[in-house]
């Protein structure tokens, strides 16, 4: 697929993607593949491109002589990026964030635990890198330097783990971590005391304290709950 088709390819993903996530096209919906093209502007190839990625989210289905269905919400694989982050930029923002922090705080607690454990030397070192870059970029407003580093900071802990399915979620936390930052759910500068907990859990991970890495991660989440209690009630 050239550059352009690529490009347009990503274009109809996310529109369509945004607009079953919204509810625009309700549970039975059916979307019809030239309609489609049409309003796009775009070959068929590139609809069933788009509707093959849909379908391996499960937000639709193909069927034979009636077209492309919306399938129901509790159906959708929520845990896929793309999923999370058109879900992030409707209008149930709030609720999507609060259910994907509460996973946050029953897992990353865990992981950090076991990190303490099983992390290596440059797992070590690196976890540290990231939290000092946090502190770094902790004032002066700047939020996407932040996100850069805190999204590291645990794919870290999460690969650190040594669980394959915990290191799995790095893309969902980095979701996250993005939609707070780009829908203005942080504050101009982040809290200070989740800046300093973030040092600590390095630190406690580094020594192989297990039971303080896993106390200070969980400090962590009840401080982004929190957060979204003031900033996304």
């Amino acid at each position: 697929m050239t550059t352009e088709g690529r490009g347009l390819h990503t274009h109809v993903l996310d529109t369509l993607g945004l607009a079953i996530t919204a509810g625009e096209y309700p549970q039975g919906s059916v979307l019809r593949t030239d309609e489609v093209a049409q309003r796009f502007d775009v070959s068929r190839t590139v609809v069933r491109e788009v509707v093959r990625v849909l379908e391996s989210m499960h937000l639709v289905e193909s069927r034979r002589r009636v077209g492309v269905t919306v399938r129901p919400a509790e159906e959708w694989n929520v845990y896929d990026p793309r999923v999370i982050r058109w879900r992030l930029a409707g209008a149930d923002r709030p609720r999507q964030l609060r259910s994907l922090t509460v996973l946050r705080s029953a897992i990353e607690p865990v992981a950090a635990g076991l990190a303490a454990v099983n992390a290596t030397p440059e797992q070590c070192a690196a976890l540290t890198e990231e939290a000092l870059g946090m502190v770094a970029t902790s004032r002066g407003q700047q939020l996407e330097g932040y996100l850069r580093h805190d999204i590291a900071f645990h794919r870290v802990v999460l690969g650190a783990s040594g669980n394959e399915m915990f290191a799995r979620l790095g893309d969902v936390v980095a979701e996250v971590l993005a939609g707070r930052t780009h829908h203005h759910v942080m504050f101009d500068d982040p809290d200070p005391a989740a800046v300093t907990l973030h040092v600590q859990v390095a630190e406690a991970v580094r020594e192989g304290d297990a039971a303080r890495a896993e106390r200070l991660t969980r400090e962590i989440a009840v401080g982004a709950l929190q957060e979204l209690d003031v900033l996304a009630p």
